[in-house]
């Protein structure tokens, strides 16, 4: 397939656009590289990858990039850590709803066309914000209460984008909420805020970076937010590239939404720990002290993951210890470069 790849600097894509060229698609990515600054990728100088330089919120501009596309993927956004919510609370809802529009009109108008195949919207697990059946299948958004945060209720709209564009224009989607990506490549927000946590000033308001960059920095004890009870579901970047792409390229998946995430549960105080074995080995006793945990930090987001294992054959296999095996030496290695 030809895929229009919006946000294609982005975390994710970071994983999604190399496996989508890795399967043999060709890849059209734009970025107005807003959120980090210009960035350069391993597969820029791919034969099948074409970068353009321009705003998500171009709705020309994406109309010519989509017109002989088979697939759109609805990746630009404003995203960030759960500070990131409340500094640009405002921004997170209506940004992200003129970028959906955009990108919702050409992918209709390249459907009219007769070419485009569908459109795949990366929503979020933050969809679930409000959600109080657990583990939380498909489908409870649509009973759960609203989400709280603006962020979550906008992903929530991304959803209603899709569902209204096929109902109106005959537009085919597919929704993945992807679950707590972890993984390399993302760099500290141009607008993000300085947060301090302890002594340490935070880089990316992510917690499993974060909890490393405290960690490096010899921070002990260690500052985790809340009690450490929370409970997250943390996926390998390259097993959610997997499952969106396998989301993508099944006809199974039209008209559907998948949760994609490890099955594996683990609190924020098990995380830590696990962070913490991992620069200072066994021998250096393990402590926290809880700071405030931010408002619209939830306490469970936990998913059901049958459906898309059913459906898509799709598992995310990576165990965190791997997943921070990668994180930990990257993380290292920007603190050393000075660019954390």
């Amino acid at each position: 397939m030809r895929i229009l790849v919006t946000g294609a600097a982005g975390f994710i894509n970071g994983y999604l656009v190399p496996d989508l060229l890795e399967a043999g698609h060709e890849v059209v990515g734009v970025d107005n590289f807003s959120k980090y600054g210009h960035l350069a990728k391993s597969y820029d100088g791919h034969p099948r990858y074409r970068f353009v330089e321009g705003d998500a919120k171009d709705a020309a501009l994406l109309r010519d990039l989509a017109a002989d596309c088979d697939q759109v993927v609805a990746a630009a956004a404003m995203i960030g850590g759960i500070s990131y919510f409340h500094e640009f609370a405002y921004d997170l809802l209506a940004e992200n709803e003129r970028i959906l529009a955009a990108t919702f009109d050409a992918a209709i108008a390249a459907r009219r066309s007769g070419h485009l195949a569908r459109i795949t919207v990366i929503s979020s697990s933050m969809v679930f914000e409000s959600a109080t059946i657990f583990p939380t299948p498909e489908g409870a958004q649509l009973s759960s209460p609203p989400p709280v945060s603006t962020y979550g209720f906008q992903k929530l709209a991304s959803e209603y984008f899709a569902r209204g564009a096929w109902e109106q224009y005959q537009l085919p989607y597919t929704i993945v909420r992807p679950f707590n990506c972890v993984g390399i490549g993302e760099r500290r927000a141009l607008r993000d805020t300085d947060v301090m946590s302890g002594n340490v000033k935070l880089a990316l308001s992510h917690v499993v970076p974060d909890l490393v960059l405290k960690t490096l920095k010899g921070q002990d004890p260690l500052h985790i937010l809340g009690d450490g009870s929370q409970v997250r579901h943390y996926t390998y970047g390259g097993d959610l590239a997997r499952g969106i792409r396998l989301a993508m390229e099944s006809p199974a998946a039209v008209n559907d939404d998948f949760n994609l995430s490890t099955a594996a549960s683990t609190t924020v105080l098990e995380l830590a720990e696990a962070v913490w074995r991992q620069v200072h080995g066994p021998a250096r006793p393990f402590r926290y002290v809880s700071d405030p945990p931010f408002e619209h930090d939830v306490q469970m987001r936990v998913p059901d993951v049958r459906k898309a294992r059913e459906i898509l054959g799709f598992e995310a296999a990576t165990p965190l210890d791997t997943m921070l095996g990668e994180v930990v030496p990257w993380i290292r290695e920007e603190l050393e470069a000075g660019r954390l």
